[in-house]
């Protein structure tokens, strides 16, 4: 088992990434400097059953996030702040952009990527529900493995798997909306519109204007 004594030692170092996963969960600062000081408080009175060795940055994230599961979630003492300025950018959504876009297209992703301002794509993040968001959040931001969340957030990983996929499709849908609702990108149904219209124009290629009015 661990040593308590290099608890601060061993813990302080993952401190920042802490804080900056709190802040994404709580969406408000004060709330997520709340819930970084009740994890080390939690963790440094269990440090003793710690098995030294193993991933200790994994073992603190189950604690931050079932200390928000179980206590500031249903708290909500304070309204929601969006402002994660410095913790976090575009990343998120640039990983997200290989994974299951086949029905956007890569010319689709390059428009959002061009037209979306990090705000925004924060505001689609926060907007998840929470059983989506944790998932989405420590795959891809905090770049846990499927094995790894399933042991922070205590599900099966088929569980994690399809949450996470949910939580990717559902982030993806509500930043293309948002994009076609401002037109910021075409609308699909206008391009499909056109494309018929296009289409039907060139059925008949052989009836040209002269051919038409010669008749």
């Amino acid at each position: 088992m661990a040593d308590p004594a290099n608890f601060t030692r061993d813990a302080m170092v993952h401190m920042d990434s802490l804080y900056s996963a709190a802040l994404r969960m709580t969406r408000n600062a004060a709330d997520a400097e709340d819930l970084v000081q009740e994890t080390f408080l939690r963790a440094y009175r269990g440090y003793g059953r710690f098995e030294e060795g193993t991933n200790l940055r994994a073992w603190l994230y189950r604690i931050l996030t079932n200390t928000f599961i179980n206590s500031y979630r249903a708290k909500q003492r304070r309204p929601q702040e969006s402002d994660l300025a410095d913790v976090e950018d575009l990343y998120l959504y640039r990983r997200l952009g290989g994974v299951e876009t086949s029905e956007l297209g890569r010319s689709a992703e390059d428009q959002l990527m061009d037209v979306l301002t990090e705000s925004e794509v924060k505001e689609a993040i926060e907007a998840l529900p929470d059983k989506f968001r944790l998932p989405v959040l420590l795959a891809d931001i905090e770049g846990f493995s499927y094995k790894e969340i399933a042991e922070i957030v205590d599900v099966p990983i088929g569980t994690v798997m399809s949450r996470l996929h949910r939580g990717r499709k559902a982030l993806q849908k509500s930043l293309w909306e948002f994009a076609t609702e401002r037109r910021l990108v075409p609308d699909s149904s206008a391009v499909a519109a056109s494309s018929r219209e296009g289409a039907a124009d060139g059925s008949q290629p052989g009836m040209s204007e002269t051919s038409t009015t010669g008749s």
